[in-house]
């Protein structure tokens, strides 16, 4: 590992020693958007997440998703906010059940 590597462990942080949390790729995308945190019952392991993220992916507008089948929870990054019915049919598609927001 190099020193740069080490910086932000070093610190605490998962960020890049600029502050900033997002990598070099990412410094030409916009940046902000619509973040909302969505609890799925019936996640248990990596393939549930997968399937999930796969079909939240899918949603016109959504950037970024993360599925935690541990929590349940399902964090997604989109341009603007999603309707619900659109992210609870990619969930069921996925077969899995949306709760709601958490």
């Amino acid at each position: 590992m190099t020193a740069e590597t080490q910086l932000p462990q070093a610190n605490g942080s998962c960020c890049t020693p600029n502050g900033s949390c997002h990598s070099e790729a990412d410094a030409g995308t916009k940046s902000g958007g619509v973040t909302a945190v969505y609890q799925v019952s019936g996640m248990t392991c990596g393939h549930c997440e997968g399937a999930v993220s796969e079909e939240i992916s899918g949603i016109e507008g959504v950037t970024s998703v993360k599925a935690v089948a541990s929590t349940g929870r399902v964090t997604v990054v989109s341009e603007a906010p999603l309707a619900e019915d659109a992210v609870r049919a990619a969930v069921d598609e996925a077969g899995y059940e949306l709760v709601g927001l958490a």
